[in-house]
């Protein structure tokens, strides 16, 4: 993968339990080249390893990047396309203070998943940056930012101005087949 930005897809879906049957069907309405942040955090090891799987061939079919979510060592022996995490060697990482950026960025990260920008079901209750928090953080990011939590196209349009590369969301990203889906502690 190029060293440069502008290789590193703009849309992201990211990946949990809640989207059960609605994964695949997410991943397939991706545009080409956006990319996929494969989490399923609670699923066990070997069923997260054969979902894994089938997701890696759709994604190779439909052109997206897709990133594991744990150690790069992990996602060499999965042949995924990097890691994201807070881990040394992380393509990807979780960003949600300025402490945390700052981690990622000496730890090499090529791009920071900021959030959560708006309330969002993965973070019920959670304060949410909000615009000016958001924007001052961008500021201090050297490498490009995802914008994450409650995102939609409309709300990247309004926060894009502000010094987001990309966005990325499960809800916005997922065809409305199940509206009763749960959020997903992590």
């Amino acid at each position: 993968m190029s060293k440069r930005h502008h290789s590193l897809p703009r849309i992201w879906l990211m990946t949990d339990e809640r989207l059960e049957d609605a994964l695949l069907p997410a991943i397939r309405a991706l545009p080409r080249g956006a990319g996929v942040i494969f989490r399923h955090y609670a699923t066990p090891p070997a069923a997260r390893r054969q979902l894994f799987d089938q997701v890696r061939a759709l994604a190779r079919t439909r052109r997206l990047m897709l990133i594991l979510a744990g150690p790069p060592h992990q996602a060499q022996a999965w042949r995924a396309d990097g890691s994201h995490g807070r881990h040394r060697g992380a393509v990807t990482a979780p960003v949600h203070n300025l402490a945390e950026l700052k981690a990622a960025q000496k730890a090499g990260a090529k791009l920071l998943f900021l959030s959560p920008v708006f309330a969002t079901r993965s973070h019920p209750g959670g304060r949410p940056l909000g615009r000016q928090r958001f924007a001052g953080l961008c500021q201090k990011a050297h490498i490009p930012v995802i914008a994450l939590g409650g995102m939609t196209a409309t709300r990247f349009r309004q926060v894009k101005s502000l010094g987001a590369y990309g966005w990325a969301a499960i809800d916005g990203l997922t065809p409305k087949q199940d509206q009763k889906r749960k959020a997903v502690p992590r």
